[in-house]
């Protein structure tokens, strides 16, 4: 990767960048998720690149629906693989959840990288790539083939930086969707029952450091938690806080 400084202004920002890039360099990265990812940055800058309330909100809603389920699974693309695999792998293990690699451009050389970087975190078993797959109907890309062990089964699924047909998908098969994605107004958003409106560098960490915190939790403390939350309301309070934020900003720039 580029060397970059880390007194530079925009020094996160450009170290996501380069990953993503090492990522498509590498092979498991596709140019879409490039695209996608400066789609996303322009979001993070509404909110002013910061975990916001919010967000918090629907973090300790995921973490109460994934240490409930039976049988949560994590999905990753070459997006995530490229920027929070490490968290993944850790989560997975948190709250026994299986991971499964699932992908819109799905070619076997991805499929079998986006594992190699898993397992280089620690994964002891990566679902989507060897075992048996199914597939979702009402779906018309290849993220319509899924693990029979892995989304198929599941109850909770997180699906990170995902696209909306899925979404609606499993929604459809009456599973539980979390989601973590910087737009509100996506239909993925929309359309899950826990949308994480937030950058996933800050967001799957946070989301790990709040299941270790519930762990501390009765069964009936966590359903409180998650049967308290309501996604419409909180995606209400995302746009509401952007245009508080932006409101502020036109009175305080400089454009000097």
């Amino acid at each position: 990767m580029v060397e970059i400084s880390p007194k530079h202004p925009r020094y996160e920002s450009l170290m996501i960048r380069e990953k993503l890039v090492k990522g498509f360099k590498d092979g498991y990265v596709v140019a879409q998720g490039l695209i996608a990812h400066g789609r996303g940055e322009c979001f993070d800058y509404l909110i002013g690149e910061e975990t916001i309330p919010p967000a918090i909100k629907a973090i300790r809603a995921a973490a109460a629906a994934l240490l409930l389920a039976k049988h949560p699974v994590i999905s990753v693309n070459g997006n995530v693989a490229a920027l929070v695999a490490e968290d993944v792998v850790k989560l997975a293990k948190s709250v026994n959840a299986k991971i499964e690699v699932n992908l819109f451009h799905r070619t076997r050389d991805r499929e079998l990288k986006i594992l190699n970087v898993l397992k280089s975190y620690g994964a002891e078993e990566v679902l989507g790539v060897d075992d048996d797959l199914i597939t979702i109907p009402e779906i018309f890309s290849e993220r319509r083939r899924v693990s029979l062990k892995g989304i198929y089964r599941a109850d909770v699924v997180l699906v990170p930086l995902e696209d909306g047909d899925r979404t609606e998908a499993l929604r459809r098969l009456g599973k539980t969707v979390i989601a973590v994605d910087l737009n509100p107004l996506s239909r993925t958003s929309r359309a899950a029952n826990i949308s994480i409106v937030d950058n996933i560098v800050r967001a799957m960490p946070k989301l790990l450091n709040e299941v270790n915190v519930q762990k501390g939790l009765s069964r009936d403390e966590l359903v409180r938690i998650l049967t308290g939350y309501n996604n419409e309301e909180v995606l209400r309070e995302v746009l509401t806080y952007i245009m508080s934020r932006l409101h502020k900003l036109s009175k305080d720039l400089n454009l000097i």
